[in-house]
């Protein structure tokens, strides 16, 4: 018995140690300057983390002016972090993705409310059936315009849909790792995966109900 409990005691405090590591990783990265990106062929970029990046990366590439949302790794401060890695949350970094997006057809703003309104910005550590840090919900800025937009739809959302229980970190951009080349356009690959049918699908067809006016025409998805 003495030994179950040790077991027990040492599991939490191993648990508790996990989470203290990660929230002063967290910390220490909100005391950061933002890294702002170059534009890509007329095309800016955007980070987002919220869940699976399998649903992430179809929600964006479904919205008319996103060229293209790659799967990858952002948050943390492990160099080359892989999957293993990151799904295990032996690195502090979140599925997120890179969003290649033309400012002259769909605004960074409609990006942060496309952003919000395709997952509950109120789970921690979790979206969906997936659990762990590496499922947080993160909006990355990479300079105080974007900050400035985030936190007045964060703060308008709290007062009119969540009631302030918003659990969204709003961090300064630093680095984004692509993920390995299997993840890329997984649902679109991969339509027969059990949780693409059961969860990623219904995900992104929820968020084209609720947003039909930033959606590409059907021939261009």
């Amino acid at each position: 018995m003495r030994f179950i409990t040790s077991y027990i005691v040492l599991i939490t405090l191993c648990l508790s140690c996990k989470n203290t590591t990660s929230l002063e990783s967290d910390q220490r990265m909100a005391k950061l300057p933002p890294v702002q990106t170059q534009s890509v062929e007329g095309y800016e970029r955007a980070y987002f983390a919220s869940g699976c990046f399998w649903c992430v990366e179809a929600i964006f590439e479904s919205i008319k002016g996103v060229k293209e949302a790659v799967s990858g790794y952002s948050g943390g401060f492990e160099e080359h972090p892989n999957y293993k890695e990151v799904s295990y949350g032996k690195t502090n970094h979140a599925e997120a993705v890179e969003v290649f997006y033309n400012p002259d057809t769909v605004s960074y703003r409609n990006l942060v409310i496309a952003f919000f309104g395709s997952h509950d910005p109120t789970a921690l550590y979790r979206q969906g059936p997936d659990r762990g840090k590496q499922y947080r919900s993160i909006a990355f800025y990479q300079n105080e315009k974007e900050k400035r937009i985030i936190d007045s739809i964060v703060t308008q959302l709290n007062e009119t849909v969540y009631d302030g229980e918003i659990v969204t970190q709003v961090l300064p951009f630093q680095k984004f790792w692509e993920a390995e080349a299997y993840h890329q356009d997984y649902e679109r690959k991969h339509p027969n995966d059990p949780y693409i049918i059961g969860v990623s699908v219904p995900r992104l067809n929820r968020f084209k109900k609720q947003f039909p006016d930033l959606l590409k025409d059907q021939a261009h998805l």
